[in-house]
């Protein structure tokens, strides 16, 4: 085990002033870009987010103005970083710093907490880094290093295991330079101590290594196994009328999505054909009050949108229609489909709208 916790920290940051990523969020110490960046980078990679990053910042330099921006438009600027109750809190939380705050960040952990969707890990971060307050952060990066390093089998995903983690991680920072540390261990665990085939042999730790030395660095850190990936089956109804309308629908409620727009959705039980999609009810409601001229099959094989704890197996069903009006537009959430860009749509709605419609 290492000697001394400074052993461990300076060791660490060495080796992170050496070797650390050159990213926009490191040249600044403003809470609004700190916050931003560390939102952003939940459950993300650095390559995915830094585009989004910048985009924010551009679209939003400060946090009023992402205050004053219409949540449709946050969420569409979001669109494709998954997630999305992320950019929902984001929203949020702008509006209460900008308007209870006057845009300023407060600079305390206990009251970081307090801002929506704020939890432990970001409260520390932005504590560290933006007021160099001794608050260790604790990630997916941090928990597997310290687990190899010091050979710790709690699993990660309890509160005992959370706990002792974070003990662990509040005695080993470096008090003089926590910001520096934080970000030092993240970087360690998300570019040298990954999760598969790390290179152990020309690792800085080593000598002291406890999974190394054991030969237990496939089997940490331990995590208890996760509930079974819900299957759920989505038939969405894209309506197609002749003077190039089709429907949107804004999902509500606290599910997948929140607040994004999708086309009308039948959820079924499985997999089914033309003929049981007929008898549905919900779609005979859709027959109920519109002209159904033809309907046919976009993908026969399902589309398996993947998300943390649940398969979305999809499949898109063309309806070609007019209203008995003849003004399909006249239809509740009709839209133009030359508009349906502008509006903020899941990654998979996203992708068949660009397939299907960029020839349309």
């Amino acid at each position: 085990m290492p000697k001394t916790t400074l052993y461990f920290s300076n060791k660490l940051i060495a080796w992170y002033l050496q070797n650390k990523r050159e990213l926009p969020w490191r040249n600044t110490v403003n809470p609004y870009h700190i916050w931003l960046s560390e939102i952003m980078l939940q459950q993300t990679r650095v390559l995915q987010g830094l585009p989004y990053y910048l985009k924010f910042v551009e679209a939003y330099p400060k946090v009023e103005d992402l205050a004053k921006a219409p949540e449709d438009e946050v969420l569409k600027l979001w669109q494709g970083l998954g997630y999305y109750s992320r950019a929902r809190n984001l929203h949020a939380t702008a509006k209460m710093v900008s308007e209870e705050r006057n845009g300023i960040f407060p600079n305390q952990y206990s009251d970081l907490l307090k801002l929506k969707g704020v939890g432990d890990y970001t409260a520390s971060a932005i504590a560290s880094i933006c007021f160099n307050k001794p608050e260790a952060v604790v990630d997916g990066n941090v928990y597997r290093v310290l687990s190899r390093v010091f050979g710790i089998s709690t699993p990660i995903n309890t509160t005992a295991g959370q706990k002792e983690f974070k003990q662990l991680a509040q005695q080993l920072i470096d008090k003089k330079q926590p910001g520096t540390f934080n970000q030092a261990i993240m970087e360690f665990g998300a570019r040298y101590c990954v999760p598969q085939n790390p290179d152990c042999g020309n690792c800085i730790f080593n000598d002291s290594c406890v999974a190394f030395q054991q030969k237990k660095v496939s089997e940490l850190p331990v995590k208890i196994k996760a509930k079974p990936v819900k299957k759920r089956f989505f038939n969405y109804l894209v309506i197609l009328s002749e003077n190039e309308h089709t429907i949107l629908q804004q999902r509500t409620g606290k599910g997948i999505w929140q607040n994004l727009y999708e086309f009308p959705l039948i959820e079924t039980s499985e997999e089914i054909n033309l003929s049981a999609l007929k008898k549905l009810p919900q779609f005979q409601i859709f027959s109920e009050e519109l002209d159904i001229e033809n309907i046919s099959l976009f993908n026969e094989k399902p589309i398996v949108h993947k998300l943390s704890h649940q398969h979305l197996n999809t499949r898109f069903w063309i309806v070609e229609t007019s209203r008995r009006s003849g003004q399909t537009e006249e239809t509740e959430n009709a839209v133009p489909i030359s508009e349906i860009g502008g509006y903020a749509v899941p990654v998979l709605i996203a992708d068949f709208v660009s397939e299907f419609f960029e020839n349309y």
